[in-house]
């Protein structure tokens, strides 16, 4: 009996580290996933959307330069992981009449993305 019991903690103790270590996040896989985002957007530049390049932390419908919308300019969001995980989950349940319908389907896609962004600071 203790042997199954230990076995049953080694396997729950394997299943908890490959866990942890899917969760987490990844800045290269980030980038080859943003690639897709770049149909709209780029880190420097704003195109039909925003530019990236220090969205985390910033308010959201901030930059001067890009024409939002009133939906996104009046949510009082401010770009942290928990709300871009949020919006790339789903950006118009987040702020239902934003210009944005993209989504990214998988957890550690948005993971990975939000850690690119976070590299992409400066």
């Amino acid at each position: 009996m203790r042997q199954i019991i230990r076995c049953a903690a080694v396997a729950a103790l394997s299943l908890l580290v490959s866990g942890q270590a899917l969760a987490a996040a990844d800045a290269s896989h980030g980038e080859e996933v943003y690639q897709s985002c770049q149909d709209c957007h780029s880190l420097d530049t704003n195109d039909l959307g925003p530019r990236h390049r220090g969205v985390v932390g910033r308010k959201a419908g901030a930059l001067t330069d890009y024409s939002y919308s009133p939906a996104l300019k009046n949510s009082g969001l401010t770009w942290t992981e928990e709300t871009l995980d949020k919006w790339l989950t789903d950006p118009q349940k987040l702020v239902p009449g934003s210009k944005m319908f993209f989504h990214l389907d998988a957890a550690k896609d948005r993971a990975d993305v939000i850690e690119y962004l976070k590299e992409q600071a400066h």
